[in-house]
This record gives structure tokens, C-alpha cells and sequence, in this order.
């Protein structure tokens, strides 16, 4: 695959975003607010789920392993 067909299929996935989102239509300042609201979400999104996808994917590992009896030992231990 060349570079400009990748740079043709990535302007028509852009149209298609536009025509979809109805944002061909808008004045260029309201597609300054639209992109930029859009864009926002999402880096609150990716990074909301870098943050905290792996703490409940831990937390639920450790809730299973409880579950099916494969507890973690104490770190102290009593000696008689």
C-alpha cells in the first residue's frame, strides 16, 4: 500500500466523519468548538481507562483467585 492511497483513504474516512456528524455543514468557528469538545472527550476517555482499567482488572483477578480459594499467605507469620 503507497502513501497516497493511504492519504486518499484517510480523507475519505474524514468526509465520511463529516457527512455523518452533519459537520460540513457548520461554520468553521463552530467546527473549531465541535473538534476541539470532541477531541477533549475523548483524551478524557483514553485517559480515564489507562487509569483505572488495570486497577479493576487486578481487582477482579484477585477476586476470583479469592473466590477459588487461591488466597495470598500473610507476609507475617506467627511462630510458636
Amino acid at each position: 500500500m503507497d502513501i497516497k492511497s493511504v492519504k486518499n483513504y484517510l480523507y475519505w474516512l474524514f468526509c465520511q466523519f463529516e457527512l455523518i456528524t452533519c459537520s460540513c455543514l457548520m461554520e468553521p468557528w463552530e467546527k473549531l468548538l465541535f473538534y476541539t469538545f470532541n477531541i477533549a472527550m475523548l483524551v478524557m476517555v483514553l485517559y480515564t481507562t489507562y487509569i483505572f482499567v488495570p486497577l479493576h482488572i487486578r481487582m477482579t483477578f484477585q477476586f476470583f483467585l479469592h473466590l477459588f480459594g487461591n488466597q495470598h499467605e500473610n507476609t507475617v507469620s506467627v511462630v510458636k
